[in-house]
């Protein structure tokens, strides 16, 4: 019993005496427990997010089915496109060739016929064309799924030189001064090239046949020959006998105009290779 009276109540069994128990006082309030264990769950929640998820066995089969297909795929289309003759040429299309042959085209070209599109070395088909005489330029593409198509663009013929008695013939002259056809007659409406010698490599051959290929159209009918010295020299004759200097190629427009007008004069030269200072003679 107690200085005040009272009977001490007789602890129960398996619980702690009052003056063992934690003061209630220094319990951490329930806000704060509550956020603690929410940190907790957050924490858990982030950790188990990091955790790769182990595949089941069926969709790791899946990936590997998926995966084997792709392959067999790309192999499959590799070996269609580039070894099988499923997507081999069949049709070779010559496209711009008027005097030059188609076949001949064709057969310089030397396709290899039913060999896979991709493996065509479209390079080395157009080097070979462009080796014809007469071809001036070359295209080379691929139509699909079987023709491969050849684009040409022709030399055209704006002078010819005759080689004389005991020479090879008369020859074909284009504006870049190659010398790509031999003819047996001498061809109408091309001016006669005067010159010790006709080359592509011939820097006064390429002069010549350059004032050629820009003057009007009506002027170079009227022509029936070219010469020069130097490549700044390069003078013609006309039909009705008259000779023109023309110089060099610049001021092409400009010289035509002037030329036009003094042709109405008399006279036998007509210098206009300065075309500022025109002369008759």
């Amino acid at each position: 019993m107690t200085q005040t009276g009272e009977r001490r109540r007789p602890a129960e069994p398996g619980r702690r005496p009052r003056s063992e128990r934690p003061d209630r006082s220094k319990r951490i309030p329930r806000a704060e427990r509550a956020r603690r264990a929410k940190d907790r769950r957050g924490r858990r929640s982030v950790q188990d997010r990091r955790r790769p998820a182990r595949p089941t066995r069926n969709k790791e089969m899946r990936r590997r089915w998926v995966a084997l297909l792709s392959v067999l795929t790309v192999a499959a289309l590799v070996y269609l496109l580039w070894f099988s003759s499923m997507l081999g040429v069949q049709q070779v299309d010559v496209v711009g060739a008027s005097s030059v042959p188609a076949d001949q085209i064709r057969g310089t070209a030397a396709v290899p016929d039913q060999k896979p599109m991709l493996r065509l070395d479209a390079d080395e088909i157009r080097d070979r064309v462009a080796q014809m005489p007469g071809i001036a330029t070359v295209d080379v593409s691929r139509s699909w799924p079987h023709t491969l198509e050849i684009t040409v663009t022709e030399r055209a013929a704006i002078a010819f030189f005759d080689s004389g008695p005991g020479g090879d013939g008369v020859h074909l002259v284009d504006g870049a001064g190659v010398v790509f056809k031999t003819v047996k007659e001498r061809p109408a409406g091309l001016p006669e090239l005067k010159l010790p010698s006709v080359s592509a490599d011939d820097p006064v051959t390429r002069a010549v046949t350059g004032v050629l290929g820009v003057i009007p159209q009506q002027l170079l009918k009227q022509v029936t020959t070219a010469t020069a010295k130097t490549p700044g020299s390069v003078e013609f004759a006309l039909a009705d006998g008259k000779t023109v200097r023309w110089g060099t190629s610049a001021d092409t427009e400009r010289k035509a105009k002037v030329l036009a007008a003094l042709l109405t004069r008399e006279g036998k030269v007509f210098d206009v290779s300065a075309p500022d200072l025109p002369t008759v003679s």
